[in-house]
């Protein structure tokens, strides 16, 4: 490709008598014309790499693999990176980074084991340390999860931090490091049998001053109840200030409205911030403090749950079996074994017709799922909009996708229908029905894949898709060329999904691909 110069005509310029002077603007102007000429060439020739890379569908991404037992990497095309060679599985925490790490010569006598940490050209890195490992975590559902920023990592006997690009965030002086259960980011630190609390920066959020140190809330900025050396406990801020002193025999995980459930001397109660109590009678428990400070809180008695506000006023009598606020003043019931949702007033707003119901705050739902694994959406007026087997809720992008029927459909937040190519803006292919077999089309409609599968799923953002035939499972690539024959019986995995050649795991919890 060339481009033509302008302003080429018309060259009439003076002729002088005494040695001609260089137009510094002019050389200026070539200068610049000629760097711009040089990018846009090498813009040109981005495009151009890009373009036969499409297959490509998203930046480069890393999964654990798993082939005849052994253990390994691939990326996101599908391409080997380690070999399965490991009898350990390998810890990917961060999969846009090139950190893998490997346990071997492991001794189950003893607990005994080394590690070592892998980049994609198989070179050993972080070298320095006697081991480096990932912080493991865990949800509220028992989850097991990876901190995706940091590394633990052991120095002559000693812990520290390290975060995934080799810098050390905290240096090696302590005797254990662990996360806060449940907590990103945040990260209990022991020392002469005391506790401290640090972030992933390094930064001291507490000092090493406590018997022991548990998360308050849900995220590193709730605060920590702390137990002091005399047994007490207590809870101090994000910022290390003391909220309440430590005395109690024990402090619930429930707060809000700066109000606290706490045991002294034997006796639960709630409590504000100064310490002075606020409900002491009338509850076995309180298992939650309600948005608004006026509906009071969510209470137990002789194993049912009521509300009650402040004063002791019981506002919904304890008649249900289990009761959690869903956003201010609504609540999920459940009694008789079904689940409903009933206003701060006890009005019933969806019937007691289900087995579970869920609330999406992101999406303003109510996701209701009855006893044949339907799910019927309710909007935040408590209309029932569309009823099939849910699949995804995108809060990013704004869209849900449900099963009706044989019929996959996608809605925005309003109820409004979508077609797949506005939802999946980022797909090569889309997957189409036809006479009850499946095919796929490009963005204009065009068939690209033939009506010749007995199922398939759409395209996954690494531009794959599984096809099924004669009770098989394969995949195709973002062209719609077969990658993997259908050999794989995957009728009993609760999610189909390929990475070339690799397909999901069973176990959605484990997260790796393999062939067997």
């Amino acid at each position: 490709m060339s481009r033509r110069a302008r302003g080429a005509r018309g060259n009439r310029g003076k002729r002088y008598d005494t040695e001609p002077k260089l137009n510094m603007k002019k050389v200026f102007a070539v200068i610049i014309a000629i760097v711009v000429i040089i990018m846009f060439i090498f813009v040109i020739r981005g495009i151009i790499i890009n373009a036969g890379n499409s297959d490509n569908i998203s930046s480069l991404s890393y999964f654990v693999s798993f082939q005849d037992n052994k253990w390994g990497v691939i990326d996101s095309n599908g391409n080997d990176i380690i070999v399965p060679s490991y009898q350990e599985m390998m810890i990917i925490p961060n999969e846009k980074k090139d950190v893998f790490l490997c346990t071997y010569d492991v001794n189950y006598e003893t607990g005994e084991y080394k590690t070592k940490v892998l980049n994609k050209e198989n070179k050993e890195i972080f070298t320095d340390y006697e081991q480096v490992e990932a912080i493991q975590n865990m949800d509220s559902n028992n989850q097991l999860w990876y901190e995706e920023n940091v590394l633990r990592i052991k120095k002559d006997g000693k812990y520290g931090i390290m975060n995934l690009d080799g810098k050390v965030v905290v240096e090696p002086q302590y005797d254990e490091i662990v996360a806060v259960s449940g907590i990103k980011n945040a990260y209990k630190v022991k020392k002469d049998n005391l506790y401290g609390i640090v972030d992933v920066a390094g930064t001291q959020i507490l000092n090493v001053n406590y018997s022991d140190i548990t998360n308050l809330g849900k995220d590193n900025k709730s605060g920590y109840i702390v137990k002091d050396q005399n047994g007490k406990f207590g809870i101090v801020d994000y910022s290390a200030n003391q909220v309440l002193e430590c005395k109690y025999d024990s402090i619930e995980k429930v707060y809000g409205n700066d109000l606290y459930v706490v045991t002294e001397n034997g006796a639960k109660k709630l409590v504000d911030k100064s310490g002075s109590d606020i409900l002491t009678t009338g509850f076995d428990d309180i298992t939650s403090i309600l948005k608004n400070k006026d509906n009071g809180v969510i209470f137990k008695l002789n194993q049912k749950y009521g509300v009650m506000n402040l004063s002791g006023t019981v506002v919904i009598s304890p008649d249900y079996d289990d009761l959690a606020e869903a956003k201010t003043g609504i609540l999920i019931a459940k009694k008789e074994g079904k689940y409903g949702v009933i206003d701060i007033s006890n009005a019933e707003k969806i019937p007691f017709n289900y087995q579970k119901i869920t609330y999406n705050e992101g999406a303003d739902i109510y996701i209701a799922d009855d006893e044949n694994f339907n799910t019927t959406i309710y909007n935040n007026n408590y209309e029932a909009k569309v009823t099939g087997i849910l699949t995804d809720i995108d809060t990013e992008k704004g869209y849900i996708t449900i099963v009706v029927g044989d019929q996959t459909r996608y809605y925005n937040f309003r109820f409004e229908e979508k077609t797949d190519k506005e939802v999946l803006t980022t797909n090569t292919l889309y997957l189409s029905k036809k006479d009850d077999k499946y095919g796929f089309v490009d963005k204009d409609g065009n068939v690209v894949v033939d009506y010749i599968y007995d199922d398939a799923t759409e395209q996954n953002e690494y531009g794959y898709a599984g096809i099924k035939k004669d009770g098989k499972w394969g995949s195709i690539d973002s062209k719609g060329a077969v990658v993997q024959e259908p050999i794989y019986n995957l009728d009993d995995y609760l999610l189909v999904d390929f990475i070339g050649r690799w397909h999901l795991a069973k176990d959605l919890n484990a997260n790796y691909y393999n062939k067997d």
